[in-house]
């Protein structure tokens, strides 16, 4: 799952010209606590609701004041794992997605992340994630799905991404085991190349500590 699976185009950027109150408002309507500023298609940051909230004079245009903008952002071809690190750690309400000529896309919701996420890593089932990286020619669903069965394990889901320009394709894979180790050594053994793994075996499982995180900002 890449970044531009997610991307909401529902909520309109502001430009420098809008003012703090008008951001505000629109804020409250969309219940989010940041937007994106942007100018000619050309992402300039994000500002908060803390930033307007600071602002001397929020009636005039948010191009008059001296803002120091966050400009957190994902490509959009950037897989989950790096979406939801962002988030995490940034304390983020939506993010800003970006072509890779920094062309602005749109954004990830909050909301509609933990949404697909919890559907994809199948959050009431427990287990482990594999991510695997091979060229589009090698690519073989059975064999994949034998090497995992052949461990006694089952896939839950399955994501195949393309990277354009690439012959490379990125599979992440989840499987009903929370002990993945097994799986993973014969994935090594057939010369599979493995760029990411996460466990809830793992001491700060990363999938379960990142999507209790994202959690906690919505009850918030």
């Amino acid at each position: 799952m890449i970044a531009k699976e997610f991307i909401s185009t529902a909520i309109i950027p502001l430009k420098t010209s809008d003012s703090g109150s008008y951001a505000l408002n629109i804020m409250e309507e969309i219940k989010v606590s940041h937007l994106p500023i942007v100018n000619n298609e050309e992402f300039l940051g994000l500002i908060s609701q803390a930033d307007i909230e600071n602002l001397n004079e929020p009636e005039e245009a948010l191009g008059n004041h001296h803002l120091s903008l966050l400009r957190p952002f994902v490509y959009f071809d950037q897989n989950i794992f790096e979406i939801i690190r962002l988030f995490s750690s940034q304390k983020l309400s939506l993010l800003p997605v970006l072509e890779r000529n920094n062309t602005y896309l749109g954004v990830i919701t909050l909301c509609s992340l933990v949404q697909k996420f919890s559907h994809f890593t199948s959050a009431e089932s427990p287990g482990g994630v594999i991510v695997i990286e091979m060229n589009n020619n090698d690519y073989s669903l059975q064999e994949i799905a034998q090497i995992i069965e052949s461990n006694d394990a089952k896939v839950l889901g399955m994501y195949v991404t393309t990277h354009p320009d690439s012959t490379k394709i990125e599979i992440s894979i989840k499987v009903n085991k929370i002990d993945i180790r097994a799986v993973l050594q014969t994935f090594y053994r057939y010369k599979y190349c493995v760029t990411a793994t996460y466990s809830e075996q793992e001491d700060n499982d990363v999938i379960k500590s990142r999507f209790d995180s994202l959690m906690n900002y919505l009850n918030t």
